[in-house]
């Protein structure tokens, strides 16, 4: 009989438990990371079901979908009756569905971390609560809230909506006190609640990816070094050039966080390091993370059995890095010609010494800055790799 998360009496299971191969994981969303976790997990020996209101999405080419709006709740306890274990793969996932699931399944990462990142202001609450440094914010009520808010935090600075955002979405850079209308018309008009960011000047941006168990044990990533074009993700560098020093306390700072937010999975954390060697979180996500994708094979264990080994709770694996590595995006507008390489002998990969690893995601539509795949390029230094994304022209 199909465990449904239940008791003989009928009520939920609560504690930890351990979900064996052979048993069913349900993923919450339907899309290239839950398509990847899939992966992961199938070599392992687990079965997947997903929820996603995409028809085709690239977790049915993995997994068998359920086709319903993530706030269908008789889909979310068809996915309930499926699976011994759930997750979710992005955290817009509907609130209130995971609370229901929590409640009638066995979902170890719980809905109280998905509430909290799905809202900026009780994100950073969250991290300040942990004693983690975020940049100074306000939030912002109104136009005259947001003028009072620009002068006591200064120019430059940023105006996000607290829901909803993603790769430079619901976002405006101030600039000019001559921006602040239009910034505030801009993205009130989503009707979403309003936080103004102080701008922090910083020399790079990175990321931790830590994983942690139902028992509480936590293992984190190798720092990736994260640079964005046009707000979305292009190239992830690891190892970071950056000290030793500012990796372990990178590191130490996710660790911490994880324990703090009780996570259960992976939380991925971004984090800007200043030209003083000085860190501010800037936001976190409890899934796997695309800057976290390099794991897949430069790392012992990829972000993605990492995630499954925590949420069955199995003894999280070492993350020790293989090799450098360069982590590219294939965005909609590059896809063509990285196909058309794939297929031919790649010279200037033999010269330099790298191992281009395409990973693409099975999207039925191809669109200028949609995600479609990546490339992993494994190099002996994580120059050659980026010297490989430069001369091949594709991302100019």
């Amino acid at each position: 009989m199909k465990n449904t998360g239940r008791d003989l009496g009928g009520k939920p299971v609560v504690g930890n438990r351990t979900i064996l191969p052979g048993d069913t994981i349900g993923i919450l969303g339907g899309g290239q990371l839950g398509r990847m976790m899939a992966l992961a997990g199938t070599a392992m020996g687990y079965r997947f079901v997903t929820l996603d209101p995409t028809p085709e999405a690239p977790s049915s080419h993995t997994a068998h979908q359920i086709v319903a709006a993530y706030n269908n709740i008789e889909a979310a306890r068809e996915l309930a009756m499926a699976a011994d274990v759930i997750t979710y793969e992005f955290e817009n996932v509907d609130a209130g569905v995971a609370s229901l699931l929590e409640k009638e399944s066995y979902v170890p990462q719980g809905s109280q971390l998905l509430y909290t990142t799905q809202h900026r202001v009780r994100e950073k609450q969250a991290i300040e609560k942990a004693g983690v440094p975020v940049a100074p914010y306000r939030v912002i009520e109104g136009l005259d809230s947001l003028k009072e808010a620009v002068d006591e935090l200064g120019l430059p600075c940023v105006l996000k909506t607290a829901t909803g955002g993603y790769d430079g979405k619901g976002q405006f850079v101030i600039r000019h006190a001559e921006q602040l209308d239009e910034a505030f018309t801009e993205l009130a008009a989503s009707g979403r609640e309003l936080v103004l960011e102080q701008f922090v000047s910083f020399q790079s941006e990175i990321s931790v990816i830590a994983a942690r168990s139902p028992q509480g044990e936590v293992k984190t990533f190798p720092v990736s070094e994260n640079i964005h074009v046009n707000n979305i993700l292009h190239l992830s560098i690891v190892p970071a050039r950056l000290s030793l020093k500012i990796q372990r306390e990178a590191r130490q700072l996710a660790e911490k966080l994880a324990t703090s937010m009780d996570a259960v999975g992976l939380l991925a954390v971004e984090m800007f390091v200043t030209a003083e060697g000085k860190l501010y979180v800037n936001e976190v996500a409890p899934r796997p993370h695309n800057s976290g994708h390099y794991t897949m094979e430069a790392c012992e264990t990829s972000q993605f059995e990492q995630h499954v080994r925590a949420i069955c709770n199995l003894e999280l694996q070492d993350t020790e890095l293989l090799t450098p590595v360069v982590m590219v995006n294939v965005l909609g507008q590059h896809l063509d010609a990285v196909i058309q390489r794939a297929g031919e002998r790649d010279e200037m990969a033999i010269e330099l010494g790298v191992i281009p690893k395409l990973h693409l995601y099975g999207k039925n539509e191809s669109k200028t800055n949609r995600k479609m795949g990546h490339i992993n390029l494994l190099c002996k230094d994580v120059q050659e790799g980026l010297d490989w994304v430069e001369h091949t022209n594709i991302w100019r």
